[in-house]
Formats: C-alpha cells, sequence, structure tokens
C-alpha cells in the first residue's frame, strides 16, 4: 500500500512517515521542499499515482488571519482534487480538538473550514483531532508573556506527545475510514497556567507565570471545557511530567 504523508518533512509528519515505514508501507514524505506544494498544486498528480492513501498533516506557514484561511481552503481544495483524479480512498487530516469552540481564532476557523472541504468531499475519511503537542507550551507561554511575566488562565487541557499524535495519525492511515472524527489526547488533564509553570521551570527560565482566569488562550477566552476532548478520546501514553526530563 502507497500513502502520501503531505507535510512529511514537519514535526509530525517526520514521526508519521518514519512509524509507517518501520510497518512496511511505502511512505512517500511529500512537502514544498521535495517538490510538492498543495497551494500552487505542484507536483500533487506525480506524487499521489498510485497512492491508496494520504495523510495530510501539514500546518500553515503563517497565522494571520487571512493567509491562514487561504491556506487550508486552497491546500484542501488542490488535495481533494488530485486525490479524486488518483483513485485514493481514504484522506486522513490532522486537526484541532475543540476547533468549534475556538472560533474567535482565525487559525481555528481555516481548520473547520478544512474539516467542512474534507467531510463534502466524495472520498473516504478521517478526521484525527489532537489536543494540544507537548512541544507547543514554550509557545502558549512566549504567547502569553509580557515582560517577566506570564499571564495564562487555569483552565484545564489534556496535552500531549508529538511522538503519541504521530502514532495515533498512523494506526488511521492504515486502518478503514471513519467518515468521521476519533480525537485523541493526553493521559493528564493540567491547567495552560500549570502547564507552563513545569516547562519553564524544566527550562530554567525566570519568567514568573501569573494564573489569570480572564487571560485569554492565543486571543480566545477558554474553560475547563474548550481544549479537552469528549467522553472517548484515545489516550497517549507519555506524561507531560516524564516528556519535560526527556526533552531537557
Amino acid at each position: 500500500m502507497k500513502i502520501v504523508v503531505i507535510g512529511g518533512s514537519g514535526l509530525i509528519g517526520k514521526k508519521v512517515v518514519k512509524n509507517l515505514r518501520q510497518q512496511g508501507y511505502e511512505v512517500l514524505a511529500a512537502s514544498p521542499s521535495s517538490g510538492v506544494n498543495t497551494v500552487t498544486g505542484e507536483g500533487l498528480s506525480e506524487a499521489l499515482a498510485g497512492a491508496q492513501v494520504v495523510v495530510d498533516v501539514a500546518n500553515a506557514p503563517v497565522w494571520e488571519d487571512k493567509a491562514v484561511l487561504e491556506f487550508f481552503e486552497k491546500s484542501g481544495r488542490n488535495l481533494l482534487a488530485a486525490e479524486a483524479t488518483a483513485g485514493v480512498g481514504h484522506h486522513v487530516a490532522l486537526s484541532v480538538v475543540g476547533t468549534e469552540r475556538l472560533l474567535e481564532s482565525g487559525y481555528f476557523r481555516a481548520k473547520m473550514a478544512q474539516e467542512t472541504l474534507i467531510k463534502a468531499s466524495p472520498i473516504p475519511y478521517t478526521i484525527v483531532r489532537a489536543t494540544q503537542f507537548f512541544e507547543f507550551v514554550g509557545g502558549i507561554a512566549q504567547s502569553a508573556t509580557e515582560g517577566q511575566t506570564v499571564r495564562l488562565p487555569p483552565a484545564l487541557y489534556q496535552p500531549m506527545a508529538s511522538e503519541d499524535v504521530a502514532a495515533a495519525v498512523a494506526e488511521a492511515a492504515v486502518a478503514q475510514p471513519v467518515n468521521g472524527m476519533i480525537e485523541v489526547a493526553g493521559p493528564e488533564s493540567i491547567g495552560l497556567d500549570e502547564s507552563a509553570r513545569m516547562y519553564l521551570s524544566a527550562n530554567h527560565d525566570a519568567r514568573t507565570v501569573t494564573t489569570d482566569a480572564n487571560a485569554k488562550y492565543y486571543g480566545v477566552a477558554v474553560d475547563d471545557q474548550s481544549l479537552r476532548p469528549g467522553d472517548h478520546p484515545r489516550l497517549g501514553a507519555t506524561r507531560f511530567e516524564d516528556w519535560l526530563k526527556t526533552a531537557n
């Protein structure tokens, strides 16, 4: 079975490619650096020739509202059209838990547009919605930093290791399409504020985290339900505390 991984050179893409190759599948890692551009369509038909499954884990290069929407819409339309022409039988896409609850953000509006295109396409699909990656906690802290203070709400979430995200995506790629969503999350709930404290402490960062219930997450007001999965998510095995020990 030939599997094409769009965004195959990124954080998750590299891990998905490695995982699937170790299982013995023929995998093509596709990205602009390898001559495959989903926004312009360059190299798409050649990459998809003979593919049974396409995994889309590409992320937008910029997060500005208009640009990110344009990326996911153009990329999604081009990719799904090329898949239809190539006779691809399963489209797997990575998205974010809680997307429909975070639409104040242009990024999440763009992810919702991507999901809508996938659902409207005739190609059987699986959308893997993951929680925030451990690797992004530093970025969350940075986005909430003013001087030496990091101001974050105590809203609970269930972040997970990118390794576990990739494993869930790879598992979905070789399973039958669910024509719906699968949610994956970390094994434990933690507050946005507390995760930032743990991250900064592990990195010997002198910034202070202040808990502020009115602080926002990338410009969006969040509570304990906003970022957490529903009742039956698949849980990654890696705990944040353990990841911090190995990541530093």
